[in-house]
């Protein structure tokens, strides 16, 4: 150990220890400094080589930036070339301290690696002590950690500056780094570095902002009116509805409350048509449209960029509006008021973190209304991942859900697989059928949803992601949970809130979506059929025991057949109602697997089978349960059809 690393180790023992005054100047240092020792439990006596991850952790923790690489690497190989000459190297860490990136001299590889500047090497705070990496971690704002500012007297020749970069929903997703080996010893000499760090982390966040909100109308303010076209400080993405889905960092710190789910004409104090005219841009625009005041003060010059590529449509709703300039929630109800105070309470928890319980028959929108509160949400560019739990066979659920690593087991993908949860990373989870999932599984997925990260099979590290989820079913889970068939602590973190939909038997505003899906359908098939006003009567008074989804088929046939323009109650193919001499068939009936008695849950199932003259899908609806459900407690009980015994 050399002197200089010994006088620093005292220094820093000193001043951890409360036994010298801080320098004001260093305050960031000096409290990083505190809780290494105090928190962390490091002893700056006991220096440490840097902790490098081996290829298979790296590799994970990749894959949880892969969304952001790409803007991050061409902002890295951009700074490199200005600062290369200067003997710096870049590197980039996740949120975790662990490097997913790096550019420096291949010359210096090996002192490179040595010093921790290298790909996989562990920067949190709580591991390597003060540094640039880590205590910007804690901190979250540029700082440089320069030489004997390290921790660790191994790190005393390093000089280090980061800025933190946070993705549209204002959360840490990495850190840029820009260390040399050796440097001059004055501190102000990093000052500059220190400037151009800062400005290339806000240019990689606002080009993953731009990339994410590429389908979305983006809003850009700067100070500089002949620079905003193309460099905004603040930027704000929204829909076509006018609703803020994305806020870059420049925006969420302009503006005094969280931008999210609020208009865009209400944030900028001016009327929407006003807005649209920002598009217009050039020296032919109105001054005024040109010039935004914000609430918090500060005039900005505005410039709106239209969206770049059409965004992926979500399956055409079953209670779809004309109109695509309405919210996504507005578009799938009518005024039928259960419905509306439903929607209400969905705006409200949209963006809130609360995972969300649908409960309501086969076919009647669980699935529609997941699709729109993922689309009123800040998410909505992301991906929405549809899971039917009931659907994938027992013996792939597993490896579907979680995914899995190269060589897991026999007859999977040479290179693995990702499972439909990381899929739905950033995005929305939604979990249909939920009351079907396997026990086994219901214990992995709690996971998933108490510590945010999931282990694919084979991997020995878990993933971090970052979802909401939407679970639905048809069944009474708390009824499951007294049976011993679905896990209470599962159940209680599913049901943050619970949001029951009306059959469509009993909703107010069956007229509304009749024409709604009827003008859809139409619409698809390029015919001209009108619906009549004795077929309209002849829908509205039928049952609907598929509820929506029935509809779209009755619709879908009718105007198949139709042969003249209007579309007649003849035309119509509608179920017969339910006899009322049988209650079974008068309301959903519980599943097999909501009675504790196996017995009477065979001879439920039996009956229901020989009645529909053992047409699975049938007795299936009949029990208010689905197909794969049915086929499954047929093996269960050992039920076989007469054609196949």
């Amino acid at each position: 150990m050399t002197s200089l690393q010994s006088r620093h180790i005292d220094n820093v023992y000193s001043i951890a220890t409360g036994t010298a005054l801080a320098d004001p100047a260093a305050s960031l240092v000096h409290k990083s400094w505190a809780r290494c020792v105090r928190e962390h439990g490091l002893d700056p006596t006991k220096p440490s080589p840097a902790r490098i991850l081996p290829a298979q952790e790296v590799r994970a923790h990749q894959q949880q930036l892969e969304h952001f690489l790409r803007a991050a690497r061409a902002g890295m190989e951009d700074i490199y070339r200005r600062v290369a000459d200067l003997g710096y190297m870049v590197l980039l860490t996740d949120a975790e301290g662990i490097t997913v990136d790096y550019i420096g001299n291949p010359a210096w590889d090996d002192q490179l690696r040595r010093a921790g500047l290298y790909l996989g090497a562990d920067w949190n705070e709580a591991h390597a002590g003060t540094c640039g990496v880590g205590t910007c971690l804690v901190e979250r704002q540029p700082m440089t950690c320069h030489q004997t500012e390290h921790f660790d007297a191994t790190h005393i020749a390093l000089t280090c500056t980061t800025a933190p970069l946070f993705d549209h929903s204002g959360r840490l997703t990495a850190i840029l780094d820009v260390s040399a080996l050796r440097s001059p010893e004055a501190r102000e000499s990093q000052h500059l570095v220190r400037h151009l760090v800062s400005i290339y982390a806000r240019m990689i966040e606002d080009a993953d902002f731009l990339r994410s909100f590429r389908g979305h109308w983006i809003l850009r303010l700067g100070t500089a009116y002949g620079l905003v076209d193309v460099a905004g400080e603040l930027m704000l993405a929204f829909d076509e509805g006018g609703t803020v889905v994305g806020a870059n960092s420049g925006a969420r710190q302009a503006l005094a409350e969280n931008p999210l789910g609020r208009e865009v004409s209400q944030l900028l104090h001016m009327p929407m048509d006003a807005v649209w005219r920002l598009g217009n841009g050039g020296a032919s625009a109105m001054p005024f449209a040109h010039t935004v005041l914000l609430p918090g003060g500060g005039e900005y010059h505005a410039s709106l960029l239209a969206p770049r590529v059409r965004r992926a449509a979500a399956p055409a709703p079953d209670t779809a509006r004309p109109s695509d300039r309405l919210p996504p929630l507005a578009r799938i109800a009518g005024d039928d008021p259960a419905m509306q105070q439903l929607l209400a309470q969905a705006r409200r928890l949209v963006d809130r973190g609360i995972h969300v319980l649908v409960e309501g028959e086969t076919g009647s929108g669980k699935e529609v209304l997941a699709r729109a509160m993922h689309g009123a949400s800040r998410r909505a560019a992301m991906p929405f991942v549809a899971v039917n739990c009931a659907a994938i066979p027992d013996s792939l659920i597993e490896s579907e859900l979680f995914g899995y690593t190269p060589g897991s087991f026999t007859g999977g993908r040479a290179k693995g697989m990702k499972g439909l949860i990381a899929q739905a990373d950033r995005g929305t989870l939604f979990l249909d059928e939920i009351g079907d999932m396997p026990m086994a599984l219901q214990t992995r997925l709690l996971r998933v949803l108490s510590e945010g990260e999931v282990l694919p099979l084979g991997a020995e590290s878990p993933q971090r992601v970052d979802i909401a989820v939407v679970a639905a079913t048809h069944r009474d889970l708390s009824a499951l949970v007294a049976a011993g068939r679905f896990r209470e602590d599962l159940y209680y973190r599913l049901c943050g809130a619970v949001l029951k939909l009306p059959p469509l038997r009993a909703r107010g505003d069956r007229r509304y979506l009749i024409e709604a899906m009827f003008n859809e359908e139409a619409a698809a098939m390029g015919g001209a059929a009108r619906l009549s006003e004795a077929a309209m009567l002849r829908l509205m008074a039928h049952d609907w025991p598929g509820n929506l989804r029935e509809l779209r088929n009755v619709l879908r046939l009718a105007l198949a057949l139709c042969t003249g323009a209007s579309i007649t109650p003849e035309e119509l193919r509608l179920a017969p109602h339910r006899p009322s001499l049988d209650p079974r068939d008068a309301a959903p009936t519980p599943s097999p697997a909501d009675d504790g008695d196996s017995a009477a849950d065979a001879t439920r199932l039996l009956d229901a089978l020989q009645r529909h003259r053992w047409h699975v899908a049938r007795a299936a609806q009949a029990l208010g349960i689905s197909r794969a459900t049915a086929y499954r407690h047929m093996k269960r009980f050992g039920i076989v059809a007469p054609q196949r015994g």
